[in-house]
């Protein structure tokens, strides 16, 4: 079993930045899984946001991130990163760090979920 908790969310203007943490407890997740992150806003579907393969080699956003955020990860302290810079009213939504195989996190079933974080942008 792997717990995923987020931190980091809060409350910021646009054009601001945030930098999200993931930590993972329970088993030594490090070279196992593909980690991502997910958001969703009020009233709509949980969508992928950005991911990283487990050496941290490769990353993959959506197309509305790119050049605003990046995904990091440091296994030697089971922590994934988002660090989001240029923040957009539009990013305002609960954000999901997801572990998992790539598959899984491609199909937006990851095998473990983290609580949530709010992150709220005001314009």
């Amino acid at each position: 079993q792997v717990e995923l908790v987020e931190s980091g969310g809060g409350l910021v203007q646009a054009g601001g930045s945030l930098r999200l943490s993931c930590a993972a407890s329970g088993r030594t997740f490090s070279s196992n899984y593909v980690m991502g992150w997910f958001r969703q806003c009020p009233g709509k579907a949980r969508e992928f946001v950005a991911a990283i393969n487990r050496s941290g080699s490769s990353t993959y956003s959506t197309d509305s991130v790119k050049g605003r955020f990046t995904i990091s990860r440091d296994n030697a302290k089971n922590t994934v990163y988002l660090q989001m810079n240029s923040l957009k009213p539009e990013d305002t939504a609960v954000y999901y760090c997801a572990a998992g195989p790539a598959s899984a996190i491609q199909r937006a079933s990851p095998t473990y979920w983290g609580q949530g974080t709010q992150v709220t942008v005001s314009s």
